[in-house]
């Protein structure tokens, strides 16, 4: 049977569409502003001023005008707040943003790191929706990837993880009518049995993460020794990080019975926190040093938090 599981589908280009702590795969302009934003005043919530944000933005390689739209859109979108002194305005992370953020950040900083062997039951979602409503399926469809699941059959969903408050409070308030239940697997045997993992494309998430390491891993000696600073630090964390938190998705920590010995989710997870660490230091002097151009306070404020404070806030909250 064809899985009817699409990697690419989960990640649509939609580069209107910004949504915490969800993040699509490669960056808009308002992605990176929040990504920037949030990397170095999330505990915080430090002013930046908004010429310093464009500035980290240019760095990236957005144009100053999409940038200055990007921080624009962001206030209109409740993200970003903002403060005048004179001609000059500044922006922080409104307290729900920031809320949302730290609650992504643990999410993602706690990925891999599960100990706890699975229990052998799934979660199982089936719908019905009306014929005439297929843009409400396709918005539970997408809710239910994003949640961690994944199409068994086209009405029937797995995950192997418990429900929890998120799963239901999001859940129920979608339109439809949908039972929720949790239950082992029965064997049959072939053709008629069906393996819920079969509703994930194995191979194509550990391509995904062999991609990843061939990319990242090279680099790991350079950081160990000091050798990546300035604005190539900050771009290597924020493409990192805007890499690494599309695996939460793809792969919700399915269970390693289930899966190839020589799985690669450690390994990924290992060179992340390596690269994302490691420059934490570098990056956050130069963010440091570029917003001191624009503003006369002090930049204490200014602190790039690592996976270790990424998943402790996460707790604190």
């Amino acid at each position: 049977m064809v899985s009817p599981y699409d990697i690419e589908e989960i990640f649509p280009d939609d580069p209107a569409s910004v949504r915490l702590p969800r993040q699509q795969a490669g960056s808009t302009a308002q992605n990176l502003a929040v990504t920037l934003v949030a990397d170095y005043t999330l505990r915080t919530r430090a002013w930046l001023p908004s010429a310093s944000i464009v500035a980290l933005l240019e760095e990236a390689g957005i144009g100053s005008g999409a940038a200055r739209t990007a921080i624009s859109r962001l206030s209109r979108s409740r993200i970003l707040e903002s403060t005048r002194h004179g001609r000059h305005s500044s922006y922080r992370l409104t307290t729900a943003a920031a809320a949302d953020l730290s609650a992504g950040g643990a999410w993602i900083a706690r990925f891999a790191t599960r100990v706890e062997p699975w229990d052998g039951y799934w979660t199982l979602v089936s719908f019905s929706f009306p014929q005439d409503e297929r843009g409400r399926r396709r918005a539970l469809r997408g809710e239910l990837r994003w949640l961690g699941f994944a199409p068994l059959y086209d009405a029937l969903w797995v995950s192997p993880d418990a429900p929890n408050p998120v799963v239901k409070q999001r859940l129920t308030t979608t339109i439809g009518t949908m039972t929720m239940f949790r239950a082992r697997q029965v064997d049959l045997a072939p053709p008629a049995g069906r393996n819920p993992i079969d509703a994930w494309d194995v191979a194509a998430i550990a391509n995904r993460y062999d991609t990843f390491i061939r990319h990242w891993e090279p680099m790991l000696p350079r950081i160990r020794a000091g050798q990546v600073s300035g604005a190539a630090a900050v771009h290597a964390r924020t493409e990192i990080m805007d890499a690494y938190r599309q695996f939460p998705v793809v792969d919700p920590e399915l269970p390693i019975e289930l899966l190839p010995a020589t799985w690669p989710r450690a390994q990924a997870r290992d060179v992340f926190a390596t690269v994302y660490d490691g420059l934490a230091a570098p990056a956050e002097d130069h963010v440091r040093t570029l917003v001191s151009r624009f503003g006369d306070a002090p930049c204490h404020e200014i602190r790039a938090h690592s996976t270790a404070e990424m998943a402790d806030a996460g707790n604190a909250s």
